[in-house]
């Protein structure tokens, strides 16, 4: 590798003789990144392992048998290291969470009521508290190979019902406003483009740049699931790309020409959606969008996971629900009309 390596960082070639880079420094969990210096990716990756994989003092210390000394070991395991450093920055947010109350508890004092209570108590943030039970339902399996539980407690245990939608879709009108404050030509629109075009994640889009290009195609691996997609870009899409300077590794830069981390990237696409009037709105909603405007078209579920990457009709579904039932409803209505039609022209007939 000829590029220039940041501190704590070395090269080797593994046994299959492919280069890689070592992260490794007293304190820190080691990782092995493939993604090339110098690269957005990279750069990414590097930055959440300065964040997030320090291995905490207080690890050396817990009492066995305890939520501490369970989570503890959680993070030494292959379940954890073997995720990436974005997913392991998440779960280890929820754990610590959690941690913070119930790591003195046992682990084997912990039933199946106790985690419907922790439902209960959190049903005003059904997503975290769903998360926290996706959390508990690892946490136990692992405390079975550890030989501190017999069970799993948390499978049984129903999540709490959300009252919303999640994000929300941008409509049509949405999508107006937006454009009509930022024209192309700027970076918020070229960032609302990629989105809507591309039906990707943001921790996609802040990625995305020049080198993804392959013929006609932005080729992207989604930071999520590990997913390989080649999306030709559209028309207007490239009409926003030529017409907007952008850094040489990422279109979407900073006043430094540097990419923008996921976190700084969603804070400032949402300052953009506000000062279009739009509150409330994100880039994941664009997400939805797109899948809405494929489902419009009356485009089966395979060719809509083709272009945002879900992979299983229920996933795309959530998203597309709404286009589907007003498709329905005018087919519906269209032949109800239809049939009236028909049979005052038959009543004709018989007079």
């Amino acid at each position: 590798m000829n590029n220039v390596l940041p501190k704590f960082a070395s090269a080797f070639k593994d046994r299959h003789g492919r280069e890689r880079v070592r992260l490794r420094r007293t304190g820190w969990q080691t990782a092995y990144v493939s993604e090339v210096p110098g690269t957005a990716e990279f750069t990414q990756i590097y930055k959440e392992w300065l964040e997030n994989g320090r291995i905490e003092a207080a690890e050396a210390k817990t009492v066995p048998g305890t939520f501490d000394d369970l989570i503890s070991r959680f993070y030494q395991s292959a379940y954890f290291k073997d995720t990436k450093p974005q997913t392991q920055r998440i779960y280890r947010g929820e754990l610590e969470r959690f941690r913070a109350t119930y790591g003195n508890r046992t682990v084997a004092g912990m039933n199946a009521k106790h985690v419907a209570n922790l439902m209960t108590k959190m049903q005003a943030t059904p997503s975290a508290a769903n998360n926290l039970k996706k959390r508990l339902g690892q946490l136990f399996d692992f405390a079975i190979l550890m030989g501190m539980r017999n069970d799993n407690p948390a499978r049984v245990v129903r999540g709490v019902k959300s009252r919303t939608g999640g994000y929300q879709t941008w409509q049509e009108e949405h999508i107006a406003a937006f454009q009509a404050r930022w024209p192309i030509g700027t970076q918020e629109r070229l960032a609302f483009d990629l989105a809507l075009y591309t039906g990707q994640r943001k921790s996609d889009v802040c990625r995305m740049g020049p080198q993804h290009v392959e013929k006609g195609r932005i080729r992207i691996t989604q930071v999520k699931t590990s997913k390989e997609l080649r999306i030709p870009i559209h028309p207007d899409l490239a009409k926003s790309i030529a017409a907007t300077p952008s850094g040489h590794l990422a279109y979407i830069v900073t006043r430094l020409g540097v990419p923008r981390t996921r976190n700084g990237f969603g804070n400032w696409f949402g300052d953009a959606c506000r000062a279009s009037g739009l509150q409330g709105y994100s880039m994941h909603g664009l997400r939805k969008a797109c899948a809405r405007r494929l489902a419009e078209l009356g485009l089966s579920n395979q060719l809509i996971k083709s272009i945002t990457g879900h992979s299983s009709d229920a996933e795309v579904a959530r998203y597309t629900r709404d286009a589907e039932q007003v498709r329905l409803a005018d087919t519906a209505m269209g032949l109800a009309t239809q049939y009236k039609t028909d049979l005052a022209n038959r009543q004709e007939d018989v007079d």
